[in-house]
C-alpha cells in the first residue's frame, strides 16, 4: 500500500554516511486553530510585527471568493501588509476538500521557508490542519488501493457489497453509513456529504469498511504527533463558552447590519447544490426558506417599480440593506422568517464552537498534539486591546520565540515590521546592550536583550518612564519601548 511520505525537504542523503540516509529538522511551522470568534486572524496580525510572519488561512469558507462578510473574512485594510494566501482565492462553486488544501498549502510553505519567513496556518477548520501536517490522508489509500492490498483486511463480504448497490440512492447518507461502519461515522460530521460517500463508495467497491483502513500501522501514522510533515507549534486561541456564544450572537447581528442577507440574497439560487463549495457555509441554508417563500417575489416586484421593467434576478439589487427593508415591510411572514433565520444561525454557530473545541481536544488526547492555549476571554468580554495584548499576544509571542528557539534559518533574523519595511535584529551572541532603563544594565547577545525586555521588571520600569506609552496599541508600545532604550 502506497502512502505519502514526509515533505522532501525534511530527507537528505549523505555521501559519506555509507548510503544510509540521515533526517534533517523538519521545517517549523506555527499553527493558530481555535474556535470562530476567538480571535485568530488578529492574533497572526499582531504576531507580524514580531516575527516575518506569512499567514495560510486554514478556514474551509474563507477559502472561497465571496460571501466575505458572512465568512467574516479579515479585511485587507486590517492585514497591515501581512501577506494572505489562501484567502478568498477558490471558486466558490468548486469543493476544496482536505487534500486540495494540503496539495495548495504545502508549496506555499514551501515558498514562505525559502524566503526565511515563518509560514502560520491560521484557521479553525481542523480537519484542514490536519491534512496538511500529517504524512497521509484517507484520501490517499482510497486512490492508491487495489484489490491485491485489500485481500488481508478484515470485513469484506458479498453480502455487504450487495446492500450497499440495493441502497444506492442512499449513498449519501449519513444514517446508512452508521449502518455499515459507526466507527467511520463517528469520524465525521453528518453534513460531511462528501466523504460520507467516499466511504461508501470505499466500503461498496471493495468490501472493507473505512474504519479498518485506519488500524495497524495507518492508525499508528497518521495523524500522530512523532510523525507530523512539520515540526509544528500549535496555539489554540480560546475563551470560555459562555464568553463565546455571547460574542457569537453579537457578532451575527454585525453580519445582519453589514449586509449579510444582501450577500445570500445575491448567490441564491433554487437549483444550486447547497452541499458543496461556498453554500454549504453557516449562515446561508439557514434564510432558504425565507427566500424561497415571498420574498424573492417581493423583491422582484421592487426591481421592477424600481426599473420600470420586468428584470432578471442579480441584475439590479436593492442598495438598501434587505434585512432593514424587510422589517420596514408590512410583511408579518416575512418577518417571522428573518427572525427565525438569524437565530438559526446563531444556534449554529454556537454548536461549530463546540465542535472545535471537542476537535482539539480530540487531536490532544488522541493524537498527542501538543497544543498551547491562549486565553482570550477576558479581552472579548471587557473588548479591551490592552487586555488582548498582555494576555493574548505577549503569551503567544513567548510561546513562538521559544518554539523558535532551535532553529538556526529563522531565528537567525527576527524581523520587526511596520507596514513598509522591517527592521532586522541580528541574533548574535557578541552584541553587547546596555538598558538605561534597568540602570544601565548590560546584557551580552540579542538573545539575552530580547529575553530582558519581555522581563516584568524591565516593562514596569519603561511604562513608568513613559506613561503615554499604556493608552497606545500593542505595536504602538513595542516601537515606543525600542525608542526609549
Amino acid at each position: 500500500m502506497k502512502m505519502l511520505g514526509m515533505d522532501e525537504r525534511t530527507v537528505t542523503s549523505n555521501p559519506n554516511d555509507n548510503g544510509e540516509g540521515k533526517m534533517k529538522k523538519k521545517p517549523k511551522v506555527v499553527v493558530i486553530t481555535g474556535p470562530t470568534a476567538s480571535g485568530k486572524s488578529k492574533l497572526a496580525v499582531d504576531l507580524a510585527s514580531l516575527f516575518p510572519i506569512e499567514v495560510i488561512n486554514a478556514d474551509s469558507m474563507q477559502v472561497y471568493r465571496g460571501l466575505d462578510v458572512l465568512t467574516n473574512k479579515i479585511p485587507f485594510s486590517q492585514q497591515n501588509g501581512v501577506p494572505h494566501h489562501l484567502l478568498g482565492s477558490i471558486s466558490p462553486n468548486v469543493e476544496f476538500t482536505a487534500k486540495a488544501f494540503r496539495d495548495s498549502a504545502i508549496p506555499i510553505i514551501d515558498d514562505i521557508l525559502d524566503r526565511n519567513h515563518l509560514p502560520v496556518i491560521v484557521g479553525g477548520t481542523n480537519y484542514y490542519i490536519q491534512a496538511l501536517v500529517s504524512p497521509f490522508l484517507l484520501d490517499d489509500l482510497a486512490e492508491d488501493m487495489n484489490e491485491s492490498c485489500l485481500d488481508d483486511l478484515p470485513g469484506t463480504t458479498q453480502c455487504d457489497i450487495s446492500f450497499i448497490a440495493e441502497n444506492d440512492s442512499l449513498n449519501d447518507s449519513y444514517d446508512l453509513l452508521k449502518d455499515i461502519d459507526p466507527v467511520a461515522a463517528n469520524r465525521i460530521h453528518p453534513n460531511n456529504h462528501r466523504k460520507i460517500n467516499q466511504y461508501i463508495s470505499l466500503y461498496a467497491r471493495t468490501g472493507v469498511l473505512p474504519s479498518k483502513v485506519f488500524q495497524g500501522k495507518a492508525a499508528e501514522n497518521w495523524g500522530q504527533v512523532d510523525n507530523l510533515r512539520y515540526d509544528c507549534c500549535f496555539i489554540c486561541v480560546d475563551a470560555s463558552l459562555p464568553v463565546l456564544d455571547k460574542y457569537v450572537e453579537q457578532r451575527v447581528d454585525c453580519m445582519m447590519d453589514a449586509g449579510l442577507l444582501n450577500e445570500v440574497y445575491a448567490i441564491y439560487n433554487l437549483e444550486a447544490d447547497y452541499t458543496r463549495g461556498l453554500r454549504q457555509a453557516i449562515g446561508v441554508r439557514e434564510f432558504e426558506p425565507l427566500l424561497k417563500t415571498c420574498v424573492v417575489e417581493d423583491i422582484y416586484k421592487k426591481e421592477k417599480e424600481l426599473t420600470g421593467s420586468s428584470t432578471e434576478k442579480g441584475e439590479t439589487l436593492l442598495d438598501s440593506n434587505l434585512r432593514e427593508w424587510l422589517i420596514s415591510s408590512s410583511d408579518s411572514k416575512s418577518i417571522i422568517l428573518l427572525e427565525e433565520a438569524i437565530e438559526k444561525v446563531k444556534v449554529n454557530t454556537r454548536r461549530l464552537v463546540r465542535r472545535q473545541k471537542r476537535m482539539l481536544n480530540r487531536l490532544q488526547t488522541l493524537f498527542g498534539w501538543n497544543i498551547h492555549y491562549v486565553d482570550s476571554t477576558e479581552s472579548i468580554s471587557r473588548k479591551s486591546e490592552e487586555v488582548w495584548a498582555g494576555q493574548v499576544v505577549e503569551s503567544a509571542m513567548k510561546i513562538i520565540r521559544s518554539f523558535l528557539s532551535e532553529n538556526e534559518s529563522l531565528t537567525s533574523t527576527v524581523e520587526l515590521s511596520n507596514m513598509t519595511g522591517m527592521k532586522i535584529i541580528q541574533r548574535d551572541l557578541w552584541t553587547r546592550y546596555i538598558c538605561n532603563a534597568c540602570g544601565d544594565r548590560v546584557l551580552r547577545g540579542s538573545h539575552e536583550w530580547e529575553q530582558h525586555k519581555q522581563g516584568r521588571g524591565h516593562r514596569k520600569r519603561v511604562s513608568s518612564l513613559n506613561r503615554k506609552a499604556r493608552g497606545l496599541t500593542f505595536v504602538e508600545q513595542k516601537l515606543e519601548y525600542s525608542e526609549c532604550n
